[in-house]
């Protein structure tokens, strides 16, 4: 399992450099121009402080996811939250992270083996870039949406979207750059007895 986890981040690495570099460096824009790739040193933060960072920069994320005009993001930021303090995610380039789910994914974090989530769950991941060396700015906006059964037999009936800080779309597997983003579901293949969710780490979840 490990191995294959560690082939998968592998691929997701790659398709990350090969896929977005080209677009990263082209936009060079005042929000994070390489905000899709992995960070060599994140900070390791308490989460106090992952906390005071994220509450810093939570309008401005807001304000710049909202320029992509999705729909289904509406207010991403009222819904559940479902850790505690912002985390460490390997398969998000070691970017801290929130783990967002809309109201339809009520049973988000705690599905049984074999059990999904309904269609029209729209799960969302923030990102905060924090290096080692201070620097801190908003990441990308990583979604994932349960469409209508068959409707996307290839990726087991889920949407994977990534806005860029900017509100910029670096992908949509149901829309536009549908390639750059095809590497989402190979990655979330490792956890498809959960309907290919990840659950937030257990020192991180709420309540705990």
């Amino acid at each position: 399992m490990i191995l294959r986890f560690k082939t998968l981040f592998s691929k997701f690495l790659l398709a990350l450099l090969s896929a977005g570099l080209a677009a990263a460096v082209a936009k060079a824009q005042s929000t994070d121009e390489d905000a899709h790739l992995a960070i060599e040193n994140p900070a390791e933060l308490s989460k106090e402080e992952a906390l005071r960072i994220y509450k810093s920069l939570q309008r401005r994320m807001d304000r710049g996811y909202a320029a992509a005009q999705l729909d289904l993001l509406m207010n991403y930021q009222a819904w559940p939250l479902f850790n505690d303090a912002p985390y460490i995610s390997a398969t998000h380039g070691q970017r801290y992270v929130n783990s967002y789910a809309n109201r339809m994914a009520h049973n988000y974090g705690t599905l049984e083996e074999g059990e999904k989530l309904p269609m029209g769950s729209v799960l969302a991941k923030d990102s905060v870039t924090v290096t080692d060396e201070g620097n801190v700015h908003p990441g990308a906006l990583f979604v994932m949406e349960k469409l209508p059964e068959g409707v996307s037999p290839e990726t087991a009936d889920w949407r994977y979207i990534m806005v860029m800080p900017d509100g910029s779309l670096f992908g949509d597997t149901m829309g536009a750059r549908a390639g750059a983003v095809a590497y989402c579901h190979e990655c979330h293949e490792a956890v498809a007895d959960r309907d290919y969710t990840f659950f937030v780490p257990e020192e991180y979840v709420v309540g705990n």
